[in-house]
């Protein structure tokens, strides 16, 4: 097991802060687009950094738990259950970060959308009720709106332009 760097933990520390400064953004500026059944969530185009360090694996999933934590309209058990979806996708990302598909680790940006739907989708169901199904398919399609289009945008910046390698060290 590597041994964890100054470098690793600031690299998590950083991408933690911008995921929730993003959300909180976001939501001052358009009040429930990163909170609702279907939600836009900007910042989880940065799940996309998974696919260049696993550093970002444990920034993104402490940057969600910290903003579901202090979000006040979030769900009694979304710290732990947005938690562990993040964890679970962006896992799931760094695993599959070499499949392409038309040179794109599309695979990997859809993480998200299933990890999400299934996880958060079950959460809705339970506290606000509803078909499973639906939810799910709400969750999962704004995730999958935000990774295929965000998402994509910022991998191609970031791996055209060599910077994935150099910010990551990898």
């Amino acid at each position: 097991m590597k041994k964890l760097t100054t470098r690793d933990l600031t690299c998590a520390a950083v991408i933690a802060a911008l995921y929730v400064v993003l959300t909180v953004l976001q939501n001052m500026l358009f009040p429930d687009s990163a909170s609702a059944a279907v939600q836009f969530r900007v910042s989880e185009a940065l799940c996309v950094l998974a696919l260049f360090s696993p550093c970002a694996i444990a920034g993104l999933s402490l940057g969600c738990m910290l903003f579901n934590l202090t979000y006040a309209a979030a769900l009694p058990l979304d710290f732990l259950l947005g938690t562990a979806a993040t964890l679970l996708a962006t896992l799931a990302m760094y695993g599959l970060r070499k499949v392409r598909i038309w040179k794109l680790p599309l695979l990997s940006l859809l993480m998200p959308a299933v990890f999400n739907g299934l996880i958060v989708g079950a959460e809705l169901t339970y506290y606000i009720g509803g078909a499973f199904w639906f939810n799910a398919g709400c969750v999962a399609a704004g995730e999958a709106g935000v990774l295929l289009v965000l998402g994509t945008a910022l991998y191609l910046a970031l791996e055209t332009r060599g910077l994935g390698a150099r910010i990551f060290g990898r």
